[in-house]
């Protein structure tokens, strides 16, 4: 959601980052992250870990709540200029309602569709049931949000965009496996290699989120690039230990110490120069 979603979208057209994703929604997903890591380490998601996940995001609900209804009286003012500007423009209420409505089912069987085949074939080359549902069954779940924010960033709600990832992070975690740890009737199995590699890489990467959307309250473009690139780095060090290949480890050593520091060097010279011209324009 956070390397392939916004580094799309960033790629796109900057992305404005809400002050609210940076003091409330960002901190929380990365708390979040590391909580679901404390619930995993003995291997399995519980119903009792699934309550825990459940009262942590009724919480989150009762926040965003009371913060909206701070907010309420701004957003309807907005709202009503937006209105009155367009007037005449704007489609009716049942037409929109109509057009979310099938747009929703086209997102669910779609996704539903790419999922299905796409298991059958990675099944048949011999690919593992992790790193099908790491690359795959992820891709195809994440569709809607990969349309929502690329639609956004093409049409400048920019907004909407960034948002739309972090809050899917967090409703995956809290909502989507808190209700599965629920009914599932011995938990969630948690595979050794998603507790030793990929929900630290998760962390990370939401961790990665706090000084990228500090910084000019924005994800520029170069950003999206580096996003996308770690996002490909990931799903290729999948493949390989899924096939169990001798690059394994040569890859791992070239990432760690080659592609990550490089990136985030460039990531450092590009913002100092960046944000150094905006202040000088200003």
């Amino acid at each position: 959601n956070i390397l392939l979603i916004l580094g799309i979208a960033a790629v796109i057209t900057p992305l404005a980052v809400d002050r609210q994703l940076i003091k409330l929604d960002v901190p929380l997903m990365v708390g979040m992250s590391v909580l679901l890591f404390l619930l995993c380490l003995d291997g399995s998601i519980s119903r009792i870990d699934g309550v825990i996940l459940i009262t942590c995001l009724a919480i989150y609900l009762f926040v965003l709540l009371r913060v909206s209804k701070n907010e309420s009286g701004a957003i309807k003012l907005e709202y009503a200029e937006g209105v009155s500007e367009n007037e005449g423009k704007t489609k009716p209420l049942w037409w929109n309602l109509g057009a979310v409505t099938i747009g929703m089912l086209g997102l669910v069987g779609g996704s539903k569709l790419l999922v299905m085949a796409a298991i059958t074939v990675a099944t048949a080359l011999g690919i593992s049931e992790l790193v099908i549902g790491l690359t795959v069954i992820a891709l195809g779940t994440s569709l809607p949000e990969v349309a929502t924010s690329v639609i956004a960033a093409v049409k400048g709600e920019t907004d909407i965009a960034a948002g739309n990832a972090v809050g899917s992070n967090l409703f995956n975690i809290m909502s989507v496996l808190g209700i599965t740890a629920l009914v599932a009737p011995d938990g969630i199995s948690v595979a050794a290699q998603a507790l030793h590699f990929d929900i630290p890489v998760m962390i990370m990467v939401a961790a990665m989120c706090l000084p990228v959307f500090f910084v000019g309250s924005q994800i520029n473009r170069v950003e999206g690039m580096i996003f996308l690139a770690y996002y490909l780095a990931y799903t290729c060090y999948l493949i390989l230990v899924s096939a169990e290949h001798s690059l394994v480890q040569p890859y791992v050593s070239v990432v760690l110490w080659l592609f990550l520091p490089l990136s985030v060097i460039v990531w450092w010279v590009y913002n100092r120069k960046y944000y150094a011209v905006d202040r000088v324009k200003n």
